[in-house]
């Protein structure tokens, strides 16, 4: 996810984040990653229900997300796995805590 994080970068994440909401465009969000589901991966929302992730031309189906990462030459995302299931997101990660220099909200 470099720029925006950098490895050792410690995340507060909620797991009740979308309780009462469904994910939006540009989230960063904690999920399961769907090709080993013991390893969790941060992603950003590209796009939900309904639209067309370009240039692919996929339309999200209902109860997924297309995710994407922030540096697409070297990132596995739903490019490479498709759409996710929203019920694979562990939650949306909302603060970088550490280390102290990199103290910020995403």
């Amino acid at each position: 996810m470099s720029p925006t994080l950098l490895p050792g970068d410690c995340l507060y994440v909620d797991p009740r984040a979308y309780a009462d909401r469904p994910p939006a465009r540009g989230d960063l969000v904690v999920v399961r990653d769907p090709l080993l589901p013991a390893r969790n991966l941060v992603k950003r929302v590209g796009y939900v229900p309904g639209e067309t992730a370009s240039p692919e031309g996929i339309v999200v189906p209902n109860g997924t997300v297309y995710l994407l990462g922030d540096a697409p030459a070297r990132s596995r995302d739903s490019r490479s796995f498709g759409p996710v299931p929203v019920d694979a997101i562990v939650g949306r990660a909302y603060r970088c805590y550490r280390p102290m220099d990199h103290r910020r909200t995403l």
